[in-house]
């Protein structure tokens, strides 16, 4: 509506040229709500209550005679209350753009005397002493002018006599050696850690280069015994006919060895037996017809003997008995002859050997030697027998 004037939240709505006042101010003040405002008859007017900020920028000096120009901010605004509302429309309502620098030079006034009784230690040390010195000693003023401060704080203290940056030099090289003791220590156990990290790494990837052959040469070994699977399947089955070809063989072998054994050694180890024995046979047998001729011949010599000299005693005697002796004795040869080939010629088993020969060589000529004793028996002269012995006479054979 055109006569009906609302403020905003942050905005006192003063009204002058009502009748109504409120507390002696001479004009009415709304917020919050609107209100009716009669052209001509009243007048409305806004005041601010929004926040407000103002930078102060101040040379002060310190108790130690030290000029620092010192920095801060003052956050303030309108107090909400009717009376604060008043005075500060009393004061800032024309004026409200330079509210802002008008407070700061208030709070700029305080601040220089709050400085001027503290030293520089002090003042880097407490800020939020002199912030709170600076509100305190600015309240009754700031009441006055219906300014409520919600916060005052120092930003920045420059020195420009160096003061600060020597008082801050001891400290700030015992930090800077501290910080460059820390930074070594930092950079050793960087350097350290690097190492181990290093280490690790170079272990872990020696265990995966180990892991990584060892797959590998598992992974070969499978494919060469994937390869070699059926040349090797194939030599076992060859080994294993060679093996079976070998036993039969060995099997063949030992029959044929069998075989030669019955057919072929046996019979020949028999058969060579046999030779030797009938060798041997023969060479007993030559042996003992060799002997016996040889033994008839010595007997027959020696009959032969004894019979010549029988016969010549005889024939000195002229004993015919002996000539006919003597007959016998010189036909005893040729029987002793026919009885050896007889011999010879005829199947003897000689069951004692040379002996057996012999016995019966000595038995032939045994004969003939006892006929031989019995002719000498008959023909024996006189002067044998202790007899004078005739003259010998010649016998001629007949």
């Amino acid at each position: 509506m055109l006569f009906w004037h609302v403020p905003a939240p942050n905005e006192a709505m003063l009204i002058s040229g009502s009748k109504r006042q409120v507390q002696d101010t001479q004009f009415r003040i709304v917020t919050g709500h609107g209100s009716f405002v009669l052209p001509v008859k009243q007048k409305a007017r806004m005041l601010s209550l929004a926040l407000r900020e103002s930078e102060i920028t101040e040379d002060c000096v310190t108790q130690q005679g030290i000029r620092l120009n010192v920095r801060a901010v003052a956050v303030f605004k309108v107090g909400d209350d009717p009376v604060s509302i008043a005075n500060a429309a009393r004061r800032f309502l024309s004026e409200q753009n330079r509210m802002e620098e008008l407070v700061g030079r208030i709070f700029a006034g305080h601040l220089r005397s709050i400085i001027g009784g503290l030293t520089v230690e002090q003042i880097i040390r407490e800020r939020d002493r002199v912030s709170q010195e600076v509100k305190e000693g600015s309240h009754s003023e700031m009441e006055k002018l219906g300014i409520v401060v919600d916060a005052l704080q120092i930003q920045e203290i420059e020195d420009a006599t160096g003061y600060i940056n020597n008082l801050a030099a001891p400290h700030a090289a015992a930090v800077a050696s501290q910080a460059r003791i820390a930074q070594a220590r930092a950079d050793q156990e960087a350097a350290e850690r690097e190492q181990q990290a290093a280490a690790l790494k170079a272990e872990y990837e020696r265990d995966t280069a180990i892991k990584r052959a060892g797959f590998q040469a598992e992974t070969e070994q499978a494919n060469a015994r994937a390869a070699q699977a059926g040349p090797l399947a194939e030599a076992r089955a060859s080994q294993e006919v060679i093996e079976e070809q070998t036993a039969l063989a060995q099997r063949r072998a030992a029959l044929a060895a069998q075989r030669l054994e019955a057919e072929v050694r046996r019979p020949a180890d028999a058969e060579a037996y046999r030779q030797r024995t009938l060798a041997e046979a023969r060479r007993d047998q030559a042996k003992f017809e060799a002997d016996g001729n040889a033994y008839a011949e010595r007997t027959l010599a020696q009959a032969q003997a004894d019979a010549n000299n029988a016969r010549a005693a005889s024939l000195r005697d002229g004993n015919q008995e002996l000539i006919a002796a003597n007959r016998i004795v010189e036909n005893l040869p040729a029987l002793a002859d026919a009885a050896a080939r007889g011999i010879n010629g005829s199947t003897l088993t000689v069951l004692n050997g040379t002996e057996g020969i012999n016995e019966v060589a000595a038995g032939i000529v045994g004969q003939g030697m006892a006929i031989l004793d019995t002719l000498k028996k008959r023909t024996t002269l006189p002067s044998l027998n202790g007899a004078s012995a005739s003259t010998p006479q010649t016998v001629e054979k007949s």
